[in-house]
């Protein structure tokens, strides 16, 4: 009777050996995480090293984009993320969201319906509407950004102020009066270049020129300044 005991106890053993060595198996060839797959065009690295085309890529990779120079990460169903030129971006994404920290450049973002995306930068963070698609553009400049909602709608958080950028339109965050910074040529992105130079110097100016070029009565002709003076034969 003891011996039945011990033998079905280590029949029992010898099962339970198994079965966890099949899940594990099993587990460990599950993905670790979601993963994305890269396509590149020029010069563009991932976490420092030179990415490739066709290549996977998995969530919290850093990606710099050189001049002329752009990516695009293909998320499935997920979404998909186009890094524009001289762009600076770290990418973290799931099955359920998408989320890009840009530090400068231009990113295109388009997400599916029920993903969240959000891209933050050091003036504002774009916030998509999960509840539809949408596409929209991220710019990080010097003194601003900039986001441009193509489809569906986004919000625009710059500090406590929210503002719902819809399709078609765009918003501005930051301090474009900031000193440093190249100008944009964006329409409306930037204040107005003023003169300064006093408008009343031109006046003074013109008025030199045209004393310059019209000759006086009491000065000899020069040139082409005066006209051909006929004599009448008459006189």
């Amino acid at each position: 009777m003891l011996g039945k005991n011990i033998l079905r106890k280590f029949v029992s053993s010898l099962s339970a050996i198994a079965v966890l060595c099949v899940y594990s198996s099993w587990a460990l060839a599950l993905p670790n995480t979601f993963s994305g797959e890269i396509s590149v065009t020029g010069s563009v690295t991932v976490n420092g090293q030179p990415a490739v085309s066709n290549s996977t890529i998995v969530s919290g990779s850093t990606i710099v984009t050189a001049a002329g120079s752009s990516a695009i990460v293909s998320l499935g169903k997920t979404g998909r993320i186009e890094i524009l030129s001289d762009t600076n971006v770290v990418l973290n994404f799931s099955e359920a969201s998408i989320v890009a920290s840009l530090s400068s450049g231009k990113v295109r973002v388009a997400n599916g319906a029920g993903v969240a995306a959000t891209v933050a930068s050091k003036d504002a963070t774009v916030i998509a509407d999960s509840s539809q698609a949408n596409t929209f553009v991220v710019e990080a400049e010097c003194s601003h950004t900039h986001v441009d909602a193509t489809t569906g709608m986004v919000t625009m958080r710059e500090g406590s102020n929210d503002r719902q950028v819809a399709a078609g339109t765009s918003a501005t965050a930051g301090n474009l009066a900031q000193t440093g910074c190249k100008p944009c040529l964006r329409p409306d992105s930037a204040p107005p270049v003023r003169f300064g130079v006093p408008w009343w110097l031109f006046l003074i100016a013109g008025g030199i020129i045209v004393t310059t070029l019209i000759p006086r009565d009491d000065e000899p002709c020069q040139g082409d300044r005066c006209d051909t003076i006929v004599v009448s034969p008459t006189r």
